[in-house]
Formats: structure tokens, C-alpha cells, sequence
């Protein structure tokens, strides 16, 4: 890591963020011949760190977030880098070419990216071709198609079958689903979900089509769970949440950049989301997913206490490298030691 931080990462740097982000996988996806032998030069076996969620059984808490491979082009080489899971997506039922460029921006001295995507990517055929190749423990992320801003208007029908082809082309191959409800960058993210109608009307239709896999909801950290959690109960196939990145800027980030903001900038709201969130749920039941501003094992470790069984990251492997995971995995236990727990499941919402 430290290789990358003082020689690689200043040359990458140089360059447009998403021509990198796009040679990245490229590159990765070429490279994944080479996972299997790469696998045990990173990965960390250490039946302190497993975790369970339902009948999912994840090496640590540690993944991939959903937003760097977003049309699973590179699944088996990410995996590879000591990730317990890599969660692809989003992905909508038709291909995207999402938002004009540019579309996303560096923010260094604040270990942060600006994120105004909207949400490019191949569409669920091109996605369940790959995936039904790989054998590396996958989420998949779904989302509504991005038309454009001058597309019309989508019906509430169209962007809730959407979501219903996405899943049931993709859930045989998936470990675990996640609906994205929260998108920030474009016109039917925003706030489509906030009304609990329709929030319900897409689970029934999933509860219609029998929904076989692990489902989470992704919401925003600033979005008001109390109404969410209402709802969401009612349908035994959800077992948890995930958060999303808060629309606008976090406080101290000044740019004129349109987008939201991940990485560090992202950490206060996330932590705050993820502790009030598991003060409302049933932790017998449903199960969280945090994420924002993990770089380090302390930041994977405060985000398990309080109330994360799964931790993601993303921004941290464009600044530290493809070491992130084996840093973190390799660190936990070392948390775990110090605080008097045996195991990674015993720490999970003690600061909630």
C-alpha cells in the first residue's frame, strides 16, 4: 500500500478519474485468470472474522460496494483482493449510458469522490452473461433504468417492473439482492421511494414473484427510517438495509462539482445512520450493511459496533490500492483481541 500511495497512485492521479476507474476494469477483467493464484497472497482465514447472514456465509465482513464494478466485468479479480463478497451494480433492466460527462471528481485532501454517474451500466442480460460464469460470492445492486434528463417521465408501473425484471434475471445468480431506493444522481432516484405506497407495491410484486435470495433495501443516510421500517416489516423475504450515500454536500466540501460525495467526507452521516437504524430494527431479523469512509480496520471496527454486521468500502481502494482488504481483515482481529471478544458477531451494535 504504501508503494501505491507514494508512486502509483500520483501518476494515476494525473489522469481523468473515470478514464482510470474504466482502464481499472479493463484491466481487471483481462486479469482475472490470474484470481485463483492471487487469492491466498490476500486473503485472510480467520474464523474470527466469519459472519452469517442467513444462509450466506461470508470469510469476514469486508465487501466490495456496489458503484466500482458496476456491470460485473470484473467479479473474479476483485474478489481475489481479500473481499468477502463484491456487490455489482447498480444494475437496471435495460442498459444505461448514464449522465453526461464529466461525472466524477477527486477530492484529495479530503480522501473524497464526487459521484454524478447516474447509474452507467450493460443491463441485466449482459450482467447474468458474466455473472453465470463466475464463482465468486456476488450481491447484485438493482436500480430503475436511466434514461437521461430529457427522457420522459417514467410511470410508477414502468420503474416498478423495472426493478421486478432486474431481479428475477438475476437472482438465481446473485448471492444477495439490494435494491437501490436512494439513487442520488438521477431524476427517479431521488425521492421515488419515500412514498411508502410504492415502496410496498414493489415488495408485493417481488413477494408475487417469490423472491429466493437475501434482499436488502439501500437507502439514503439522511432518509427517515421509522416509515421504511413500518413497511418493510411486513415482508418476511427483506433481511435488511444497506446505506447510500446523503444527496449534496457533506459539510466542508466545498465544490461546485454536481454529485454526491463518498469517502471520508461521507463517514459522519453513515456512522450516525447505521447507529440509529439498529436502534429501531430487530437484530434477530434484519441485518445492516455500512459503508462511507472505510479505510482503515478502526473504521470497519466502529462501523461493526454500531450496528454493521457487513462493512463495504470503495473510495479507499482508488486512494490506498489493492491492498485495502488484506489491511483491514488483517486488522480486525487485533481490535477484536484488544476489546475482549472472540469473535466478529459479538461486536456487532455494542456502541448502539
Amino acid at each position: 500500500m504504501g508503494v501505491y500511495r507514494r508512486v502509483v497512485r500520483p501518476v494515476l492521479f494525473r489522469a481523468d478519474p473515470e478514464w482510470i476507474h474504466d482502464r481499472s476494469i479493463r484491466l481487471a477483467g483481462w486479469a482475472g485468470f490470474a484470481a485463483r493464484a492471487m487469492a491466498p497472497c490476500f486473503a485472510t482465514d480467520d474464523d474470527r472474522l466469519k459472519v452469517t447472514v442467513g444462509d450466506l456465509r461470508f470469510s469476514s465482513p469486508l465487501g466490495l460496494a456496489a458503484g466500482f464494478d458496476k456491470s460485473a466485468r470484473a467479479v473474479p479479480f476483485l474478489a481475489a483482493l481479500g473481499f468477502s463478497h463484491v456487490e455489482v451494480g447498480s444494475v437496471s433492466a435495460r442498459p444505461s449510458a448514464g449522465n453526461p460527462r464529466p461525472r466524477l471528481f477527486r477530492l484529495p485532501a479530503q480522501q473524497g469522490i464526487i459521484v454524478n454517474y447516474g447509474l452507467p451500466n450493460d443491463g441485466a442480460d449482459q450482467v447474468a452473461t458474466r455473472l453465470a460464469k463466475s464463482t465468486a460470492p456476488v450481491g447484485v445492486n438493482v436500480v430503475n433504468t436511466n434514461y437521461g434528463p430529457d427522457a420522459p417521465e417514467a410511470s410508477d408501473d414502468e420503474i416498478l417492473d423495472d426493478y421486478v425484471h432486474t431481479v428475477t434475471r438475476l437472482q438465481d445468480l446473485a448471492g444477495y439482492l439490494c435494491l437501490n431506493l436512494s439513487c442520488p444522481n438521477t431524476r427517479d432516484g431521488r425521492g421515488f421511494f419515500q412514498d411508502q405506497g410504492r415502496l410496498r407495491a414493489l415488495l408485493d410484486r417481488l413477494a408475487d414473484l417469490g423472491v429466493r435470495k437475501p434482499l436488502f433495501l439501500k437507502v439514503a443516510a439522511n432518509a427517515d427510517f421509522d416509515p421504511l421500517l413500518a413497511t418493510a416489516t411486513e415482508f418476511g423475504f427483506v433481511t435488511g438495509f444497506a446505506v447510500n450515500l446523503a444527496p449534496g454536500k457533506p459539510q466542508g466540501v466545498r465544490s461546485g462539482h454536481p454529485g454526491a460525495v463518498s469517502g471520508k467526507p461521507a463517514e459522519p452521516a453513515a456512522d450516525k445512520a447505521i447507529r440509529d437504524l439498529y436502534r429501531r430494527i430487530d437484530p434477530a431479523r434484519h441485518t445492516i450493511i455500512g459503508s462511507g469512509g472505510v479505510f482503515t480496520a478502526a473504521d470497519a471496527y466502529r462501523k461493526l459496533r454500531l450496528g454493521a454486521t457487513l462493512v463495504q468500502l470503495l473510495t479507499s481502494l482508488v486512494y490506498e490500492g489493492p491492498g485495502i482488504a488484506r489491511s483491514i481483515t488483517r486488522g480486525l482481529p487485533d481490535l477484536l483481541a484488544r476489546d475482549g471478544f472472540q469473535r466478529v458477531s459479538e461486536v456487532v451494535g455494542v456502541d448502539a
